[in-house]
Formats: C-alpha cells, structure tokens, sequence
C-alpha cells in the first residue's frame, strides 16, 4: 500500500487549457471557497500497490499466503525492511503547538498541516507518510507514544512543536528510536539557508566563513541555523531573542529555564555584541529573520556593504523585500511571490529519502551539509542576485539531494 494525494476527476469531455488560459488561472487570486473545496474529506488516501481482483490475488496477498511473511519476519525481524511498507514510511508527528504563523492550535487544528506536508514527502520524495498528531504537550508522553507505535514506520519527522521543547522532543526520540528523526523546522530551514548563504556569499564575492551573520529568532530554526553555520566554518554569529543580543553577560540568561540559549550564549557572538537589531546588524553581512519581529529600514542601511537579508518569516517578512534591497545586495524570503524563495521543501524530501535508502539510523551532521551542498550547486549554473536556490518544484533537486545524503551516509 502506498499513500497518495487526492486528485479532481478529469472532465473527458473537457478541452484542454491553452497555455494562455493556464497561465491566466495560476495567477488569479486564491479564494477561500477553492481553498476549503480542495481540503474537504483530507488531502491523502490510501493506494494499493497489488492487484486484488482474483481468488489467487486474495491469498497471495492476504490469507493464507501473507502468514509465510509473517512467519519470515518473525524469524528474521530484518525482512520487514523489505517485506512491509516500514522502512519507506514516514511518521510526521506534531503536538499543534507552533503551527505555521498560528501558534499552538491543538492537535486537531495542525492536522491539515501534517497532511501536506505528507502530500510533499509523496509528491518530491517519493516516500510515503502519515500523519499522527497527539493529544499531549508533555514530552515524556509524547516520546513514549511514537516509541510504542514506532514498529508501523520507518522515520520520524517532527513538526510544528514549539521551542524549547522541540530539543528536548527531538533528542529524546534520537536516544529512544533505531531510525532517522528529524524536527524539520529546525534542521530543513537550516539546510536551505546554508545552501542560499553560499550561494548568495558567491554573488557578492565574499567567503562563506569570513561572513558576519545576524539570526533575528532563538527559537527551532535560529537555533538550528545558527549550529549549522557554525559547524560550516563561521564563526561571527550573533542570535538575536525578544530581549536583545544572547551574550554570555546578559544577566536574564543566567536564571532562564531554556538551557539551549545558555549554552549558543557560550558559543557565538564572539564579540560580546549587546543591544537590539540596530546594534547587532552595524557593519554585518547577513541577516536571517525566523521570528515575527520587525526590522527597521535604518537597522538594515547600517549593514555592511554586499549585504545579504534573508527575511524569512511568513507570510509577513522582518523587512518589507522592496524595502532591503535599498541597502542589501541579495534579498531573499519564505514567499512564492518573491525572488530566492528559501523553502523547506528544497531539503527534507531528499534528506528522508537518503536516509532510508542509505540504511541509516540517524540523520547526522555531515548529512545535512551534504545537502546543503547539492542544493546549492544545483542553482549556480544561473547564479545571480535573484536566483541562489533552485526552485521547490525544479525536479533535479530531491535526487540530487538523496544522492548527497546516501554518499555522507555512507563516508564517502
């Protein structure tokens, strides 16, 4: 069995669009009615993959021939990665507590959410997903629950779970599950900013690691962001929360209960930057936005010159794009309707899918730099300032992106 997206039925009778006439539908306004209709009954069902039309079918596929593969993985608990559905299936599993630019809306709620981004694990990756959504907020709870179930799938990855719980989440699944686990706000973001930061580092001919960054958010993705750029050679990286600059000397850490901003307090921001935004991006080279903060014009025109802004909150940027590129060389944002869309969706497809098909039990560091890499390649036989990463729907880049991460996986 597979799961598949739900298609309209095709009129027979219909003529087919010209280009004009579908070019003309893709840029109408979205209505609420089109919206509702296309999520009424769910995105996803489930397919089979073996005729089921004869006697012989049943018994081959069900009793009593399905008893044999029982038996045989009974034996050999090693058969069920290639005799069930397992090891290609992928549990996206949410508490509905940061979802989208909703915030925590209950489990309930965040199941819309979960069924596309299954529809996008089937779509770009070619994997199959189900979405599991909790009726709990309490981590032990929730790591006991995917554990017990954990038999029926293959990977797990996280989403929509608020910060900071989302770390404790991710690795106590990490420590508890024998397969790849992914909290994919954190690491997927991460990857397609790295792979847009090098390519946008290229258009304005600076080096990588040489690069002043500025992330606006210490939540999943700065955090993530900000362990990425550091892993990848940077080593000016100021992460900015709703107080201000982190720094070792900022008095509130201290007695905060978010153990994670303690420890990125220790290991960036080598130059003791305090203040907000405006002290911050003085004389800086990029800044990534994952928070719903504001930026002023006058904070962005302090930056150095060749700046990069990567705006990336949705659907309202931490600067208007307009509005940056009056001082930044490279703008870039989460949306469709801009230039360098840098979208999740670039990464976690592939990542997935070489993993599984790589074997591996974990998702590791080298991983995600690899598909960093390969995104970012697939985008530099066109490199300008508009266009540092490949387009979501551009074919080359799941497969490249699986191939990067099977070849990390496996050391070479």
């Amino acid at each position: 069995m597979s799961t598949s997206i739900d298609a309209p039925a095709q009129n027979q009778a219909s003529q087919p669009q010209t280009a004009q006439t579908a070019q003309t539908a893709q840029t109408q306004p979205i209505t609420d009615e089109e919206i509702f209709a296309a999520h009424e009954g769910g995105k996803l069902s489930i397919g089979v993959d073996r005729p089921l039309t004869t006697k012989r079918d049943l018994s081959i596929a069900y009793t009593p021939g399905v008893a044999q593969v029982s038996r045989a993985i009974a034996a050999d608990p090693a058969l069920a990665r290639t005799h069930t559905w397992a090891s290609r299936l992928v549990a996206v599993v949410s508490d509905g507590t940061a979802v989208l630019g909703l915030g925590d809306i209950g489990p309930s709620a965040s199941l819309p959410v979960m069924e596309g981004k299954s529809a996008l694990f089937k779509t770009f990756g070619g994997l199959d997903s189900i979405p599991i959504v909790l009726d709990t907020t309490d981590v032990d709870e929730i790591v006991e629950a995917i554990t017990r179930i954990a038999p029926s799938f293959g990977a797990v990855n996280l989403e929509d779970v608020s910060a900071p719980r989302c770390f404790e989440l991710e690795a106590k699944l990490v420590e508890a599950l024998d397969m790849p686990v992914m909290h994919d706000d954190q690491h997927g973001t991460a990857v397609v900013v790295l792979a847009a930061l090098t390519n946008a580092a290229k258009v304005v001919g600076k080096e990588l690691a040489g690069l002043r960054a500025v992330i606006a958010g210490a939540g999943a993705a700065g955090i993530a962001i900000a362990e990425i750029l550091l892993a990848t050679g940077l080593t000016d990286v100021v992460l900015l929360d709703s107080k201000g600059a982190i720094h070792a000397g900022r008095p509130d850490l201290a007695e905060s209960r978010n153990a994670m901003k303690r420890e990125y307090a220790a290991r960036t921001n080598p130059r003791g930057v305090a203040g907000g935004t405006a002290e911050a991006l003085a004389g800086a080279d990029v800044f990534i936005g994952v928070s719903s903060s504001k930026v002023p014009e006058e904070d962005i025109a302090g930056m150095a010159d060749g700046a990069i802004v990567f705006a990336l909150s949705n659907p309202d940027p931490e600067v208007a794009p307009d509005v940056a590129r009056r001082h930044a060389s490279v703008v870039a944002t989460g949306r469709s309707d801009f230039p360098n869309q840098i979208n999740n969706v670039l990464a976690f497809p592939g990542i997935f899918r070489g993993a599984l098909d790589a074997g591996a039990r974990r998702i590791t560091p080298e991983m995600k730099i690899a598909a960093a890499r390969a995104i970012a390649e697939l985008a530099e036989d066109k490199l300008s300032a508009d266009y540092i990463v490949p387009s979501p729907l551009d074919p080359r880049v799941a497969p490249a992106v699986t191939a990067a991460v099977m070849r990390a996986a496996s050391g070479s």
